[in-house]
């Protein structure tokens, strides 16, 4: 028996052009084509031409993959959900993250177009070279972008699916309080590291009040 056709989710337009207004959608696939090709080259050339083994590898991806977890607070906490006031403020605000808020269940809007990851990846490895020369900066950045690739996926995968281990629906019920209970707390989406560090991964209190009167 076929499955009667999903009826396409009505997004919310960005632009008046559609030409602009067709990057602010994004296929799931489109994160791993771009990146994953860049990744397997980095990693090649770390082991082919700067020589790095096994164990300094292992190095780099565990400092890699953290500093991306920092990343992803950061960006989230402080760039996504900065308010400045006034229309541009306002403008602002809407295309970096107010529209997800606004349609969460887009499933066009839960990975990050490349436009902008790209510029974001591309400031990074030059602050990695600069500070660390290319040999290091290069495995570095390799497992850095396997973490933000990880947190593409996790936030489509909580946003879009009900997961069935424990872990993910740790993480699916931490993302949808952030949405829809309290969205000045839970900034981690792939983890909750750094709210814990930061203390952001309890409730406001207005929260915990609400849930006691409605008891």
């Amino acid at each position: 028996m076929s499955q009667a056709k999903r009826k396409p989710y009505p997004s919310k337009r960005l632009f008046k052009s559609d030409f602009f207004e067709s990057f602010s959608h994004v296929h799931p696939s489109v994160p791993a084509i771009v990146y994953l090709p860049g990744v397997s080259y980095l990693l090649w050339k770390s082991v082919d031409q700067y020589h790095w083994g096994f164990t300094a590898l292992l190095g780099f991806a565990m400092v890699g993959i953290l500093f991306w977890t920092l990343t992803e607070y950061s960006l989230h906490r402080w760039v996504f959900h900065l308010r400045v006031p006034g229309r541009l403020g306002d403008r602002f605000h809407e295309l970096f993250h107010g529209i997800h808020h606004e349609q969460a269940d887009d499933p066009t809007r839960l990975v990050m177009p490349p436009v902008v990851s790209i510029l974001l990846a591309s400031a990074f490895y030059l602050g990695f070279e600069s500070l660390l020369g290319a040999r290091s900066a290069t495995p570095l950045f390799a497992f850095f972008i396997v973490g933000y690739l990880g947190y593409d996926y996790i936030h489509y995968y909580v946003h879009h699916f009900q997961p069935k281990t424990a872990l993910g629906k740790y993480l699916k019920k931490n993302h949808m309080l952030h949405h829809y209970a309290a969205d000045e707390a839970k900034w981690g989406v792939s983890n909750p590291l750094w709210d814990l560090v930061f203390n952001t991964h309890k409730m406001p209190e207005r929260f915990t009040k609400q849930q006691k009167a409605g008891a």
